[in-house]
């Protein structure tokens, strides 16, 4: 819609994830930096966690495209808590046959499969999206299966990806011995002021766009709307694309977050009485949706409310546009 209008190569702010458009603040820096050091340190267990949208699956998809031969992974996207049978999980993971297998035949069948990867020089590699959906039974029970690892070789290497309800399941005294072999731990923090505004202007960057297209007063509104959560950056910046190719601006401006802001919190408002749906799409781009419409009517309250008590130069900066008052 907006892109040759603003001369975009493509959309700049999807909200599927992307490794190309990957940006690495210092704590993304740090966390793909231990992704990596636990693949190539022959990690047991390796715990990457951070909020809804904070870029964990952006994170590891990256780095799948970056490894070589010598791992083989097996990649788990979305782990729920009527995960069923687990072994038959793992080995529809790594591509092998799990249908009318006994658990014991499961498990001879993995435990073929990771001897035969280990005399090829090879790495194998589970990795869980989600994990926090799973129950303490799973943890559990991928502790066990951990226990293929003999001496110090490790033909087993496990990532789990998750919300921060995975790092509270973990401290749970009956999962101490899972926790004792976590070799890597740790939790994506939301982005600053300074990282969203950078954020922002590469991922401009990235589909040939003009860097400063927002400018530094909208790139302070989306910190303000999303808090520095990127799923949520990339709301607000593609809806503000949307407002400032419809009124034929040259640069979004706060002006035009504003009433990006004004307009969604109107919007929900009355979907919520009449108990619609804004949008009406397939299951996984819904829950997308849903995820940041939630996110995105958090940050409005949270606007609209501390505003005026805690960002009194953003007042100031609003005023002297005489922008609508909230």
């Amino acid at each position: 819609m907006y892109e040759s209008y603003y001369g975009l190569k493509e959309r700049p702010f999807l909200l599927l994830p992307d490794p190309d458009f990957l940006y690495l603040s210092k704590c993304h820096e740090t966390a793909l930096t231990l992704l990596e050091y636990g693949f190539m340190s022959q990690a047991g267990f390796t715990v990457i966690t951070g909020e809804i949208g904070s870029g964990k699956t952006t994170l590891s998809r990256y780095i799948l495209n970056q490894i070589g031969d010598e791992i083989t992974i097996g990649l788990i996207t979305n782990a729920q808590k009527s995960f069923g049978e687990l072994l038959q999980w793992v080995l529809l993971a790594f591509g092998l046959d799990y249908k009318n297998k006994t658990k014991v035949e499961l498990y001879q069948a993995f435990n073929d499969f990771l001897i035969d990867e280990y005399s090829k020089n090879h790495r194998t590699v589970l990795m869980i999206d989600e994990a926090q959906n799973l129950s303490v039974e799973t943890l559990e029970e991928l502790r066990m299966l951990s226990n293929i690892n003999a001496d110090k070789h490790q033909v087993l290497q496990m990532v789990l990806l998750g919300q921060p309800e995975l790092r509270t399941m973990l401290r749970r005294p009956e999962l101490e011995q899972f926790s004792q072999r976590i070799s890597v731990d740790f939790h994506l923090k939301r982005l600053d002021a300074d990282e969203t505004k950078a954020y922002i202007k590469h991922r401009l960057t990235v589909v040939g766009g003009n860097p400063e297209l927002f400018d530094d007063e909208a790139c302070e509104a989306a910190f303000m709307l999303s808090q520095g959560t990127p799923r949520i950056i990339n709301r607000v910046c593609d809806l503000a694309l949307v407002y400032g190719f419809a009124e034929e601006k040259q640069q979004i401006t706060a002006e035009i977050m504003l009433e990006v802001t004004m307009d969604k919190a109107e919007i929900e408002s009355a979907t919520t009485r009449l108990g619609l749906s804004e949008y009406s799409m397939d299951t996984e781009k819904q829950q997308a949706s849903t995820e940041v419409q939630s996110g995105v009517g958090e940050a409005v309250a949270h606007v609209q409310k501390e505003l005026q008590s805690h960002l009194d130069h953003a007042i100031d900066k609003l005023r002297k546009m005489k922008l609508p008052k909230f």
